[in-house]
């Protein structure tokens, strides 16, 4: 699996569990658990975002000498 499919899931699981909030199975009671999960989830989407964007730069600096 690739760095790039694994985000892409991750993103798709992190849009599934804020679309929860919205839908009719929405339940108070276990809005602060999801709310959790989806706060980790992010954290986890923005470190693989600033990976890519390290590797990036690495990359373009290769290109530039």
């Amino acid at each position: 699996m690739s760095e790039q499919t694994n985000l892409n899931q991750k993103i798709a699981e992190l849009d599934k569990k804020v679309e929860w909030f919205h839908s009719d199975d929405f339940k108070l009671e276990e809005a602060v658990i999801k709310y959790k999960e989806a706060t980790k989830l992010a954290k986890e989407i923005e470190k693989d975002l600033n990976e890519l964007k390290n590797e990036i730069e690495v990359l373009s600096q290769d290109f530039t000498k």
